[in-house]
């Protein structure tokens, strides 16, 4: 017998990068299970799924994207929280930050982030539609030639 979901939640989230030293670098957060990912959250109020992210890239590392740019792409995943099945879509954008130190904000369950070579990056990644992101996101880089 299949779950029946219980509630669908939405949320947002970025892929932050950097040059530094001539290379590109990726923004990482150590999630509360332990585990490189991206920094992303649910939205709130009325914002829109941009304003989320950006907000959550702050809230989760401290650091303030300067360009929000575009979508890369919507993962979505089922989970149990308690008795409830919950479908999770999260949308991630293009973001870049030139200046700021990262700090990992604990009581959003953030254990550590750093900034990563755009390469490591994705093989840190243990979540493959996550790892996805990170690797669209270098694709999107050249292709803009930022």
């Amino acid at each position: 017998m299949q779950d029946v979901v219980a509630r669908i939640e939405r949320s947002a989230g970025g892929v932050v990068v950097r040059l530094l030293g001539g290379t590109w670098h990726v923004l990482l957060i150590k999630d509360p299970y332990g585990k490189w990912s991206l920094p992303k959250g649910h939205m709130e109020g009325g914002e829109s799924m941009r304003e989320a992210a950006a907000r959550e890239v702050e809230e989760e590392t401290a650091v303030r994207p300067d360009l929000v740019g575009p979508k890369i792409d919507t993962v979505d995943w089922t989970f149990r929280h308690g008795d409830d099945t919950v479908h999770k879509y999260c949308t991630f954008f293009l973001m870049r930050s030139r200046a700021g130190d990262p700090a990992p904000r604990r009581e959003e369950g953030i254990t550590d982030c750093a900034w990563l070579p755009l390469s490591d990056a994705a093989t840190r990644i243990v979540y493959a539609d996550t790892r996805g992101v990170v690797l669209r996101a270098r694709e999107m880089i050249s292709e803009a030639g930022w």
